[in-house]
């Protein structure tokens, strides 16, 4: 990737991630903007690339980048499990009327957008913390820091597609639709029910969220 990039990824024979100066600017990251907004955005980008270390792909790599399994026959089949529910999830998921999205084949992705949602989360939890907050207190336009985070993990997918696109897209692209990549990961994570103050059996805050981690 060129430095102006507005991207990120992560590279499984070198074990590294990496992000290009193009994404470390508005509205992925802020320097004078508030944490959450920040760990909304970039962090989670942050989290998502390190979670595909730990992929349907990525858990197939070791620590130097070599192609072996290091995972145990017990931890594979929990995984597959797990991700079989995202399969499924996302397999339903419809972009537009007759073409449904290829749970499997967006599998990676929406495993990392999932996981990368949790580890941002976490990490601004510690940061308030650390400044003697909460994820309910320091509200800024009538929104709490929790609230803050998703409202901006939200806004960095927002996008126009024709619906010519978003078929092809449908069945070639790896990652999900920008609505898909954020209303399934929080609807996943149960903090964002509790955020916005969602109940259980409700469509953003099921009985039976898919977590793998």
């Amino acid at each position: 990737m060129t430095p102006p990039t507005v991207n990120a990824y992560y590279d499984p024979s070198n074990n590294d991630i990496n992000f290009p100066a193009g994404i470390l600017q508005p509205p992925f990251f802020d320097n004078s903007i508030d944490s959450a907004v920040n760990f909304g955005a970039i962090g989670v980008v942050i989290g998502h690339e390190m979670t595909h270390g730990f992929d349907d792909q990525g858990s197939k790599f070791d620590a130097q980048g070599n192609v072996k399994n290091w995972w145990t026959p017990a931890d594979r089949g929990a995984f597959d499990k797990r991700t079989d529910c995202e399969v499924n999830e996302y397999g339903g998921f419809e972009p537009v009327p007759g073409q449904k999205l290829n749970g499997k084949l967006t599998l990676g992705e929406n495993t990392a957008d999932n996981g990368g949602l949790r580890i941002a989360y976490q990490a601004l939890m510690s940061v308030l913390a650390s400044q003697g907050g909460d994820a309910s207190t320091q509200k800024i336009d009538g929104y709490t820091p929790s609230q803050r985070f998703f409202i901006s993990f939200a806004q960095v997918w927002c996008e126009n597609r024709t619906e010519q696109y978003a078929r092809v897209s449908a069945r070639t692209d790896p990652h999900s639709p920008g609505m898909f990549r954020a209303n399934g990961a929080v609807r996943n994570f149960e903090q964002f029910g509790k955020a916005f103050g969602c109940h259980k059996g409700q469509p953003m805050m099921p009985d039976d969220p898919c977590v793998v981690w």
